[in-house]
């Protein structure tokens, strides 16, 4: 008889049966940071559930076990036992420094990864360049040379975990593995911590950062610096540093969403030269050039300049220039340009273009059919 009381492991994990190993596991994360008791202490629902994810994952996580549940259901995996939360959380590890805050059960903690956002001018994207940050942060203490230890000692063995990192404790249902209160997960402790760091074997302080802005790198992209974050407590390996760089904007070029590497610039020309051609200059990020530009050029026509672009980030060779013409229609024009344009206007009503030619005729085709509805 199937069990009524569970739910379908699927649905509590909520992924469909087709679910793959790092779906699973990204669905399970999911429900363990938002349910972990040491989450939300005292709230009886919020357990429950996280038992609930925690035994849909210990299942479905194991290929023979997952094939027997889903051709008998429940029953199928019945007698195959649950391990306790403990021994799911040690099958991937970077969860349980999630749940408390980065730390590592059973060794020193690394150190914090550090963000921080920066400014980077056009010109430095377009020709790479190197920056010097001044960052505030974490640094080792120079009085006990990041030991922690104001004698020099070495951390002695926790007695509180012997030595384990953590400590397990019985919620009734299983028995859930935690981070020893007294030793912070590291198995050690410093018997006579350092009055300047406070045992931690760090201070604040500021250090400068040299950073490398890549040419053609992108806006919002970002830079890891390994080891350049906060140190770790009493000596241990530093985390790491994140730069986002935010581009400046150029006053002439944009950059274009299809390719990075490629700019686009409106460039205005005279009613006459678009009409009868002619040379235009176009910028680019190593000076201009002369463009041709064919007869009878419309407004929002594109004339591309090759190679003239941005360097292409970790690809090699350079996007190109897009040059989007514009009519420069004088707002006020002079007595001598308001006299030639009354006398093409004259030539132009008896001279029509192929597309003012075509959208008369089917201006013509839509008050016939309008007629011949009326009259109907």
């Amino acid at each position: 008889m199937a069990d009524v009381t569970k739910r379908d492991y699927y649905e509590v994990l909520g992924v469909p049966r087709d679910a793959g190993e790092a779906d699973l596991k990204r669905a399970y994360r999911r429900l363990a940071l938002e349910n972990h008791p040491d989450k939300k202490p005292g709230d009886a629902e919020a357990e429950e559930r996280f038992k609930e994810a925690s035994e849909a994952y210990e299942v479905l996580s194991d290929p023979d076990r997952r094939a027997r549940y889903d051709q008998f259901g429940h029953e199928g995996v019945r007698h195959g036992g649950f391990r306790d939360a403990a021994s799911v959380f040690s099958s991937f590890g970077d969860l349980f420094e999630q749940l408390f805050g980065g730390r590592a059960v059973g060794g020193t903690p690394r150190g914090s990864s550090l963000r921080i956002d920066i400014e980077v001018p056009f010109g430095d994207v377009a020709q790479g360049a190197e920056r010097t940050i001044s960052l505030k942060r974490l640094v080792p203490c120079e009085t006990c040379k990041s030991s922690g230890s104001a004698d020099g000692r070495a951390p002695e063995r926790c007695t509180t975990c012997d030595g384990q990192g953590a400590i397990l404790r019985n919620t009734g249902f299983f028995a859930m593995r935690e981070v020893c209160p007294h030793c912070g997960g590291e198995g050690r402790r410093v018997t006579k911590p350092c009055t300047t760091c406070r045992g931690e074997g760090k201070v604040p302080g500021r250090r400068d950062i040299e950073v490398r802005i890549p040419q053609g790198i992108y806006d919002g992209a970002t830079l890891r610096i390994p080891g350049e974050g906060e140190p770790g407590v009493r000596g241990a390996p530093p985390g790491d540093l994140h730069v986002r760089l935010h581009v400046g904007p150029h006053p002439l070029f944009r950059r274009s969403s299809d390719d990075p590497a490629d700019l686009l610039v409106d460039v205005p020309v005279p009613v006459s030269k678009a009409w009868l051609g002619g040379q235009v200059e176009v910028p680019t990020l190593d000076g201009t050039v002369q463009v041709d530009l064919d007869p009878a050029t419309p407004p929002g026509a594109t004339v591309r300049v090759r190679g003239g672009g941005l360097p292409r980030f970790q690809q090699g060779g350079r996007g190109h220039v897009w040059a989007r013409i514009q009519y420069d229609v004088p707002k006020k024009p002079s007595r001598k340009l308001k006299r030639a344009l009354e006398a093409l206007r004259d030539v132009e009503g008896t001279e029509p273009g192929p597309a003012r030619r075509a959208f008369e005729d089917l201006v013509r085709e839509h008050r016939q059919n309008g007629d011949q509805r009326d009259r109907s």
